[in-house]
């Protein structure tokens, strides 16, 4: 489940378009950066762990969504208030800038998610 992004190619999306969406990512999340080494170190990497296939919390290396929260409320307070508590932070990041996660294509768990396009 821990692919690479050069693995996840395969998503509908080409190398062109992968480079595309992990900028959109990286200037939405920057848009909410706390201060200088929150928009230009973490949100950079944060928008390159979210191109991968696993979950972003474990691409992040956090054991949990809560760590997640807590480093992203550290980091974007003004961007954690607006995100629905039943949502997931990869999810909301890619709906917030209208755009499909590139491991949602691969997903076996569409049903589950919150308010996904691709669940028929």
């Amino acid at each position: 489940m821990n692919k690479t992004t050069d693995e996840s190619l395969d998503s509908r999306y080409s190398k062109l378009e992968m480079l595309k969406l992990e900028r959109e990512v990286m200037v939405f999340l920057q848009g909410y950066a706390k201060n200088r080494y929150s928009k230009y170190v973490i949100a950079p990497h944060i928008a390159a762990m979210s191109l991968q296939m696993n979950h972003l919390y474990e691409a992040m290396g956090f054991r949990n969504r809560v760590q997640m929260g807590k480093y992203m409320k550290c980091h974007f307070p003004e961007l954690v208030q607006l995100k629905p508590v039943d949502k997931l932070w990869k999810k909301f990041i890619y709906d917030s800038i209208d755009r499909i996660a590139p491991a949602c294509f691969t997903c076996k768990d569409n049903s589950n998610c919150f308010a996904c396009q691709l669940a028929g």
